[in-house]
């Protein structure tokens, strides 16, 4: 199986040896950061730092000014965490060490966006906005991500691209100093919370047949009995439960059809722009109303959009199943596996991992993250990967 690892570009910028080690895991292919999302970072083997700290989220080369002139919505430039063209150097010096390079692009997760940008988010039925998750029903929201898409995906050199957070991002997000598990929220309560309610949505939801004023007092009077500590059911079964399965369904409907447009049309534009051959993958889960860098998708609609995907499966690689129920012989399906065993990863069992994920249909491996891992955990996927 084709295995390929997440590398950011402060992995390798500024590490002479960086290339080196990373080709030396086993992978054939780096799937590098070339627009990502604020974080903090560790860099256990960088020569002068430990720490990188993304402020924003960024882009992590030059921005084109003639894409984006009198655009009200446009991709910032990196700091000092990623100065210059640092996309460009970490992959020239990727690629000259024999790996091929695919770019991994962030989308529709943006906190600075949001902050200074207010109306482009998400807002639940309570009124609050959600500053890390843009709305993606807005014209002017989706034109920017598609734009986005275009420019971070084609890079020079790269054979493909891999596309994250294209679709609804919602409640559940790793923000600092999160304080919001004090109720337990399931699949129904992390939907109802995520359902946006900005001018977009709202007319979204008109055409639907809903009144939205009704709907966001029905949401928050579903909602009631979870704050009280009442359990949430989980699933679509415990949606329509908590809403009304009428009114649930006239949601989904419309949540699911903006994505859907928004996925195709992303993928068209950047397919147009890319050369010959050029791959496209998105980040998904099967379940099309669930939120998040993995977009929920429909497992059928995408694999007829897209190259393949890239499934979340450390835990367990079942994702997998529905999209090789639907995919066909052509489509790539890769299982994510987290190899950091810090972060919840277990690179020690990377080999049953990845054998198992090859029974239920996987067709390629993603490890992350190769940057981000003790040499500890960097020897045992070595280990694993000269194995398979």
């Amino acid at each position: 199986m084709k295995a390929s690892a997440f590398v950011y570009p402060w992995d390798v910028v500024g590490d002479p040896g960086a290339a080196g080690w990373i080709a030396g895991l086993g992978v054939r292919q780096v799937t590098l950061a070339s627009a990502y999302h604020s974080t903090r970072a560790l860099t256990p083997r960088h020569p002068r730092r430990r720490i990188v700290t993304a402020a924003h989220a960024a882009v992590l080369y030059p921005v084109d000014d003639s894409r984006w002139q009198g655009r009200a919505l446009r991709p910032y430039p990196a700091g000092e965490w990623a100065p210059g063209d640092a996309y460009g150097e970490a992959a020239a010096a990727l690629a000259d060490a024999g790996l091929d390079v695919h770019t991994w692009v962030v989308l529709a997760h943006n906190s600075r966006l949001g902050a200074e940008h207010p109306s482009t988010s998400v807002v639940n039925a309570y009124g609050d906005r959600y500053a890390w998750a843009p709305c993606i029903a807005q014209a002017d929201t989706r034109e920017y991500l598609v734009g986005l898409a275009v420019e971070a995906a084609v890079r020079p050199g790269a054979g493909g691209t891999e596309l994250e957070s294209l679709g609804w991002y919602g409640l559940a997000h790793l923000h600092a100093h999160d304080k919001t598990g004090g109720v337990g929220l399931g699949d129904a309560g992390q939907y109802l919370m995520s359902l946006c309610f900005c001018p977009s949505c709202r007319d979204g939801y008109g055409g639907q047949g809903l009144d939205a004023d009704e709907l966001a007092s029905a949401v928050r009077t579903a909602l009631e009995p979870l704050w009280q500590g009442a359990p949430d059911d989980g699933g679509w079964a415990g949606v329509g439960k908590l809403l009304g399965d009428r009114q649930a369904a006239a949601t989904r409907a419309w949540r699911d059809e903006t994505a859907r447009t928004l996925q195709e049309e992303a993928v068209a534009a950047v397919r147009a722009a890319a050369p010959d051959g050029f791959q496209v993958l998105l980040h998904a889960d099967p379940v099309s109303y669930h939120c998040g860098a993995n977009a929920g998708v429909d497992p059928a609609h995408i694999l007829s959009v897209a190259d393949g995907v890239v499934v979340p499966c450390t835990g367990g690689a079942g994702l997998l199943t529905p999209f090789a129920e639907d995919g066909g012989d052509a489509a790539v399906l890769a299982a994510n596996l987290t190899v950091v065993s810090g972060m919840g990863g277990s690179p020690g069992t990377l080999r049953a991992d990845a054998a198992r994920a090859r029974e239920l249909g996987a067709t390629e491996l993603r490890l992350y993250h190769a940057g981000l891992a003790s040499d500890e955990d960097l020897s045992a996927v070595r280990e694993a990967l000269s194995r398979l």
